[in-house]
């Protein structure tokens, strides 16, 4: 590619899971990628394979404080935030935090270097919703005091403002609601349900699950996720898309699914359901379809058995 042709991209949260993965992709099409993190929930680990290219420069910056590159911008993907609820729960404030002023400064950084700007959301938008399969147009049913609402309120406040934005001042802005997104460099312990009971499984121990097990989730592998999330970035559409699997499965068929993959045979063992979650996700994919010929390719199965590698070292590691 050209130099003057090539893309220069930002990358908040860089050393997160969903992040890191997108640096790689970003640096394989050609971009030249500047990354961002403060490593409260990022791993350094992550960013091993990155620092080794020509092309990614690395930022150890608080989006929440303030973010600066004096260099050009083409594209700014906003994918920094505490993700999963054992985080959330342990920073509360940071995590409303990077969703507001994280995002302003963001948007700020994006606005002034005429970049585009792509928001990582999530389906958490929703909150434990009325309306299944969840469309773009439903406006959710979400605890706004709930122990949840920190995580729920700051991304659903991190949409207003990325469309004043591109209301008041034109800037070209893409909104992506994530699903539940699974592969590796998942944390082990962050508490999500793919890590939970695939670690669980990989040291045949009893499969954590929590509530009665019927509650149903979309799990949609990483690299599907990301080719959505790049696409919606060089649209035109500038309000919200569902990015996911709408292929559903209860918790309990997805341990089935990770017992036929691992070759577990550990019990299931149940637990309190947490207060406020959801008993029911799935995506309408409808306008993502259409608008940017997307849908995932990868099976449940088929993801599962990428991710184990990753899994079993980090679970030797710990050993």
């Amino acid at each position: 590619m050209a130099e003057s042709a090539r893309r220069r991209s930002l990358v908040t949260g860089a050393a997160g899971f969903l992040g890191s993965h997108l640096c790689e992709r970003l640096l394989a099409r050609g971009d030249t990628v500047v990354g961002v993190d403060n490593f409260v929930t990022g791993d350094r680990r992550n960013l091993a394979g990155l620092l080794q290219q020509p092309d990614f420069r690395f930022l150890e910056q608080d989006i929440s404080r303030g973010l600066a590159w004096d260099g050009p911008l083409d594209r700014v993907y906003n994918f920094a935030s505490p993700a999963s609820p054992i985080d959330y729960a342990r920073l509360p404030i940071e995590t409303l935090l990077v969703g507001s002023q994280g995002t302003l400064h963001a948007l700020e950084l994006a606005r002034a270097k005429g970049a585009r700007f792509l928001q990582a959301s999530t389906s958490e938008c929703y909150g434990d919703p009325e309306i299944h399969p969840q469309v773009e147009s439903y406006w959710g049913n979400v605890n706004p005091v709930g122990p949840r609402s920190c995580y729920d309120e700051a991304k659903r406040y991190g949409e207003a403002l990325v469309m004043a934005f591109h209301r008041v001042h034109g800037l070209p802005t893409r909104i992506m609601r994530i699903f539940n997104t699974y592969g590796p460099r998942m944390r082990l312990e962050d508490g999500r349900v793919v890590p939970a009971i695939v670690a669980a499984a990989l040291r045949n121990q009893p499969l954590p699950i929590f509530g009665d097990g019927q509650q149903t989730r979309s799990f949609c592998y990483v690299d599907d996720l990301l080719e959505g999330g790049m696409r919606l970035m060089e649209s035109e559409e500038p309000m919200p898309v569902n990015v996911g699997n709408p292929v559903e499965n209860t918790i309990l068929e997805f341990a089935e699914a990770v017992r036929r993959v691992t070759g577990c045979s550990a019990p299931v063992e149940f637990h309190p359901l947490p207060q406020d979650d959801p008993k029911r996700r799935r995506p309408d994919i409808g306008k993502a379809r259409r608008l940017l010929g997307w849908e995932p390719r990868v099976s449940l199965d088929e993801g599962l058995r990428r991710t184990l590698p990753f899994f079993r070292e980090r679970l030797g590691a710990g050993a």
